[in-house]
C-alpha cells in the first residue's frame, strides 16, 4: 500500500485526475512507486507535456511530509481509494475522487444519505418544502447531503443540524476556504459528532467557479438518490441531477408553480421522468427505507424453527439475495419464501427491493442496495 503522502503528492499536480491515477495504479503498482516515475514511463501512459512538466515541478518543490503534517495539526483527515472507511458507494462512481480531506467524521450509518439540493435564490415555498423533507429524512435516521450554498443547501443542513440528524457538507474549496462566509459557523456543528464536511481540493485551494460542477459528481455519489427542491433551468442543482443519473441514483423534485422561475428547472425534471415528491413518503418509499424508524425500535423476535436459525445466521444488515440465501442454508425454495414470509410477519426480516434482504435489528446502519445481486 501507498504511503498516504504520495496519494496528497499527486492531489497536488495538476492535470493529474481519477483517470491518470488509476493508470500509474495498474503500471506502478503503488503512488509511492508512481512517484519516481521517470519522462519515459509518463509519455508511456499517455500523459501530455503539460501534465509531465507539472509532475516534475510538483515533485522538485513539495515537501510532502510537511504537507501532511499541516494536514494532520489541523485537524483534518485524509481519505483515499486505498482507505478501508472511504465511502463504499462513492468509490463505485465514475471519476471517484482518488482523495478526499475530511473534517468530522463519516459513521457506517452515513450509507443511508440522500441530498437535498436547489437553488441559492430559494422562495418561502422552497424554504418549507426543504425544512418538511430533512424533517422526514432525519426521523428516519436519514443522513441529508448537500453542498453547503446558500440557499436550499443551507436550509437543509440547518434543519438536519437543529433536529440533531446526521449532514454531510461537500465544498468546492479547501477545508480552510468554507464558502459562503455566513455558512462557516455550521461546519464545527457539523464536526461535532454530527457529520462530515468533505472535499477533493487540497488546503489553501480557494472556491473557484470551476471547482463546482466537480463537487457536485461527490454529492450524488454519496447518496442513494438526490432531491431537487427548486431550480431553475441554469441552475447548478440540475448539474448534479447529470452525475446521479451517470450513477445510477434515483432522482426526485418537488413540483411548483409554473409561473415562478425558481420551479421552472424542477418542472422540467419531473416532465423527463424525475420522482414526483409530495412528501418525504415518497422518497422513503421509492428507496425502500419507508419504516426506518420503526424497524430499528422492533423487539426481534426470537426464531422459532431450524430454518430460522439458519435464516438469521446468514444474514445481516447488507442485503444478501434469495438465491444467495438457498446456497447459504440448503432450504428449498418454496420453504425458503415461506420463512422469509413469516419472518416479515414477525418483524424478524425486511426485503429491501429486489429480493435481497437484511435482519430488521441491524438495518439502522444503512446497506449497499445497488450492489447486491438482482439490481439492473
Amino acid at each position: 500500500m501507498s504511503d498516504p503522502k504520495y496519494w496528497l503528492g499527486f492531489n497536488l499536480v495538476k492535470g493529474i485526475g481519477p483517470a491518470k491515477v488509476q493508470s500509474l495504479l495498474d503500471y506502478f503498482g503503488s503512488l509511492s512507486n508512481a512517484w519516481h516515475a521517470n519522462q519515459t514511463q509518463l509519455e508511456k501512459l499517455g500523459f501530455d507535456r503539460r501534465a509531465i512538466k507539472s509532475f516534475f515541478t510538483a515533485r522538485a518543490e513539495l515537501d510532502l511530509d510537511a504537507a501532511m503534517r499541516q494536514l494532520e495539526s489541523a485537524g483534518f483527515r485524509m481519505l483515499t481509494w486505498a482507505s478501508a472507511d472511504y465511502p463504499a458507494y462513492l468509490r463505485e462512481v465514475p471519476a471517484a475522487p482518488p482523495v478526499i480531506f475530511m473534517a468530522g467524521e463519516l459513521l457506517e450509518a452515513d450509507r443511508l444519505a440522500v441530498a437535498v439540493v436547489g437553488t441559492r435564490r430559494l422562495t418561502s415555498y422552497g424554504r418549507q418544502v426543504t425544512r418538511d423533507l430533512v424533517t422526514g429524512l432525519v426521523q428516519n435516521g436519514v443522513t441529508v447531503v448537500s453542498g453547503l450554498a446558500r440557499g436550499i443547501d443551507a436550509v437543509a443542513h440547518k434543519m438536519a443540524l437543529e433536529l440533531g440528524g446526521r449532514t454531510i457538507a461537500v465544498l468546492g474549496s479547501g477545508l480552510d476556504q468554507i464558502y459562503p462566509a455566513e455558512n462557516r459557523h455550521l461546519v464545527p456543528q457539523i464536526q461535532a459528532g454530527r457529520g462530515a464536511v468533505l472535499t477533493e481540493y487540497a488546503l489553501g485551494t480557494k472556491p473557484e467557479a470551476r471547482n463546482f460542477p466537480p463537487r457536485n459528481r461527490i454529492i450524488s455519489g454519496l447518496s442513494l438518490g438526490i432531491v431537487v427542491v427548486e431550480a431553475d433551468v441554469r441552475s447548478g442543482a440540475l448539474i448534479t441531477v447529470r452525475f446521479a443519473l451517470e450513477q445510477g441514483r434515483e432522482v426526485f423534485a418537488v413540483p411548483g408553480n409554473i409561473n415562478s422561475p425558481a420551479s421552472r428547472g424542477t418542472n422540467e425534471l419531473i416532465q423527463q421522468g424525475a420522482k414526483l415528491v409530495t412528501s418525504v413518503e415518497d422518497i422513503l418509499e421509492e428507496l425502500n427505507l419507508s419504516m426506518v424508524t420503526a424497524q430499528t425500535a422492533v423487539q426481534l423476535a426470537l426464531p422459532e424453527t431450524a430454518e430460522e436459525v439458519a435464516l438469521l445466521a446468514n444474514l445481516s444488515r447488507q442485503p444478501t439475495h434469495v438465491d444467495d440465501l438457498a446456497r447459504l442454508t440448503g432450504l428449498p425454495t418454496s420453504t425458503l419464501n415461506s420463512t422469509l414470509t413469516l419472518m416479515e410477519l414477525k418483524g424478524m426480516v425486511q426485503q429491501v427491493g429486489r429480493m435481497n434482504f437484511v435482519r430488521l435489528h441491524e438495518l439502522a446502519p444503512a446497506y449497499e442496495i445497488e450492489h447486491t445481486r438482482g439490481d439492473a
